[in-house]
């Protein structure tokens, strides 16, 4: 191994981390390059990336579709202000997003990242009620497990206890945290706890199918279902966070189209560009909107990001659908979802397992007990894998590109320290 670029030595003492405690933690490894599934690393070293880049690069690294497209719009309008102003490349995201999207989620709110988007729609949900003339609906209810981002207000509906954010327990608005309704005593105990709270709750929010970042913990759509059901029977707008899931994830280009569920906001980002550029969206129906069209300016969303709609990362994100109207991604995802699933089955005998689970493009080693992240992840390097283990899992949600080969090694790599 060669030493660390010099551009690497001089900004490490400037750089915040993310998610770590860099006194302690090793050091990141310098990337020279990605092209399909593949880090090449400054020091010569080639790794197969097991997460896409934190779920993002769907299609792979560097799709020539995509890089065509933002080349395009870069020799264009890299940027300009979305406040008075409309450009082609967002205007057609907003389209065809409407068109994809099930029922009349036809109303595209543009961000920049998968929090904001998570406190846009909640922003929305509140305004919601007090544009008609309820002032009590200020509070949200979220589950057990759950992960919304890592901005305030989404800390406020993030599991308080095993997520990253119990630090602040006490400092952020209390919400309602709640079991899943997984089953009818669970669905009866949270119509329960509606009928005490329900006059105070302006939404019900939840990550549909998997509860991503929480611990890859899956659901069934009859879930989804039941919460359906109980918020139009107290009177409550319906979330989903389909930041992880969107775009093929779960099998099905978007979770709630798959289970047949009409949320009133849903929000989406992640893989939207392809895994290219910055950009997140909270799509509303039209019941959500009509609540903002007004004569009374102070009905409008006064909400306005200011790289909000950026052309070349809707540009991006137009290429990537063009991919997906391609329809091979669906092949793709069944042949991922059959090759994690033989790939990772034989973990379940190993000491300290308590489950392997997949579904779509998603493979997960579940522990008793909190795995030691730092150390696993320097030995999947060394069998020429990336992934970074979490909480008590180990879990794979790699490219949909992803090879046979890809998948050996991935797989191989976690039978290899999962079971030394």
């Amino acid at each position: 191994m060669t030493a660390n670029p010099s551009w690497f030595t001089a900004g490490a003492p400037h750089v915040w981390r993310p998610y770590c405690q860099m006194k302690t933690a090793p050091p990141p490894l310098p990337v020279a390059r990605t092209e399909g599934t593949r880090i090449f690393l400054e020091d010569g070293r080639t790794l197969v990336d097991g997460i896409a880049s934190w779920w993002t690069a769907c299609h792979g690294y560097n799709h020539p579709h995509i890089r065509a497209a933002v080349e395009d719009q870069l020799a264009r309008t890299p940027h300009v202000m979305f406040g008075g102003l409309a450009h082609e490349p967002a205007y057609r995201l907003a389209e065809r997003l409407a068109k994809l999207l099930p029922g009349n989620l036809d109303h595209v709110f543009f961000a920049e990242s998968g929090s904001v988007a998570v406190e846009i729609a909640m922003k929305m949900a509140l305004q919601f009620w007090i544009n008609r003339g309820v002032a009590t609906k200020t509070r949200f209810l979220a589950f057990f497990g759950g992960y919304h981002g890592d901005t305030l207000a989404t800390m406020t509906v993030c599991d308080p206890e095993e997520g990253m954010h119990s630090l602040f327990a006490g400092v952020l608005p209390a919400q309602h945290i709640a079991a899943l309704p997984t089953d009818d005593d669970a669905e009866r105990a949270l119509g329960e706890l509606l009928e005490r709270e329900g006059g105070e709750i302006a939404a019900i929010l939840v990550e549909p199918r998997v509860q991503g970042a929480g611990g890859m913990l899956f659901h069934d759509d009859e879930v989804l279902r039941r919460l359906r059901r109980l918020a139009d029977a107290h009177d409550t707008l319906l979330i989903f966070d389909e930041i992880f899931t969107g775009f093929g994830r779960t099998g099905d280009l978007f979770a709630c189209q798959g289970a047949g569920v009409v949320p009133d906001i849903v929000t989406l980002s992640k893989a939207l560009t392809g895994g290219t550029l910055p950009l997140s969206a909270a799509v509303a129906s039209h019941r959500v909107f009509e609540a903002f069209w007004s004569d009374e300016p102070g009905a409008a969303l006064m909400h306005g990001p200011t790289y909000m709609a950026n052309p070349l990362a809707c540009a991006a994100a137009n290429a990537s659908l063009d991919l997906f109207e391609r329809g091979s991604w669906k092949a793709h995802v069944a042949r991922l979802s059959q090759s994690l699933q033989q790939g990772l089955e034989p973990c379940r005998s190993a000491t300290g397992v308590v489950d392997v689970r997949v579904r779509g493009a998603i493979g997960v080693v579940e522990f008793a007990e909190p795995v030691p992240a730092g150390e696993l992840c320097r030995r999947f390097v060394e069998a020429g894998a990336w992934i970074r283990p979490m909480g008590k899992v180990v879990y794979l949600a790699p490219s949909f590109t992803a090879s046979d080969e890809d998948l050996e090694i991935l797989t191989g790599a976690i039978r290899k320290v999962v079971t030394a």
